[in-house]
């Protein structure tokens, strides 16, 4: 994998990480996640009248993204509700990567050495690791972190192969985008009413510079995925749970143990073995 995919995409888990911890410090999340998509669809519209519209072949793994978003966003919103971000994200982010080689390998045909699954493992099984309670997997909303896992397994494989018909990766990120921020609000009237949704409330700014962070985050990982293997991007954006625990640690007052700095350290060497 080139160095400069590596170096954008370990940035790319940074502000991954980032808009995590803002949504989990958030006291209505589904309210700030859907500003936060409110955000990407202007973002996204805007940038689209820049862009040559990409190839038609790709639509329909645009739409399809589009509503698999939406399926992540709640779920993700629901695994807050009862779990702390130091062990929801290792478990929803540690799981994904397997599922995407696993998926990159049954739709889109990848290949990948032996080393490379290696550093996968090492990242998915350290990252999982970090939500652990002595031998338990003590998470109370754990069948919602796995099932966010499987949203972005499937919404990633999507996006990877669609940024790849595409023709323009860039592109095809912001109709994505545009068409899974338009999909959210509409999901969250139908779920509550358009009245709590436009009302001005405390966090507005801070949701919506969110959903900023959130569409240059995943168009950093799109990008890299129209060029490099799905499950080896994966597993590098993965590395967010390293700035997630430190980001709960500094700012939400959770615990970094010893066992969860040896988890991070067996995520730094498959990182280091997938590059």
């Amino acid at each position: 994998m080139p160095f400069h995919i590596i170096l954008l995409v370990l940035f790319a888990a940074f502000l991954h990480a980032s808009w995590n911890a803002l949504l989990r410090s958030g006291a209505d999340r589904l309210w700030s996640m859907t500003i936060m998509c409110i955000a990407v669809a202007i973002a996204s519209a805007v940038t689209a009248l820049f862009l040559a519209a990409p190839a038609k072949a790709s639509w329909f793994y645009a739409v399809l993204s589009a509503v698999l978003h939406v399926g992540y966003n709640l779920f993700l919103v629901r695994s807050y509700r009862v779990g702390d971000l130091g062990q929801t994200y290792p478990v929803s982010r540690g799981s994904s990567p397997i599922l995407i080689t696993l998926g990159a390998a049954m739709f889109a045909g990848e290949t990948i050495g032996a080393s490379t699954l290696l550093g996968i493992a090492l990242v998915s099984g350290g990252i999982i690791s970090l939500a652990f309670k002595g031998r338990k997997l003590a998470i109370p909303g754990l069948p919602y972190a796995l099932g966010t896992g499987c949203f972005i397994a499937a919404y990633s494989v999507t996006d990877g192969i669609g940024a790849r018909l595409s023709g323009a990766p860039m592109a095809y990120t912001v109709w994505m985008c545009a068409l899974w921020g338009i999909l959210m609000p509409l999901v969250f009237i139908g779920l509550r009413d358009s009245k709590s949704l436009f009302t001005l409330r405390p966090g507005f700014s801070t949701a919506f510079a969110g959903g900023l962070v959130s569409l240059l985050a995943y168009g950093i990982v799109i990008y890299a995925m129209s060029g490099a293997p799905m499950g080896a991007v994966s597993a590098l954006r993965e590395t967010s749970v390293l700035f997630a625990a430190l980001i709960g640690y500094l700012f939400l007052g959770e615990k970094l143990t010893a066992r969860r700095m040896i988890a991070c350290a067996v995520i730094a060497a498959g990182t280091v073995i997938i590059g």
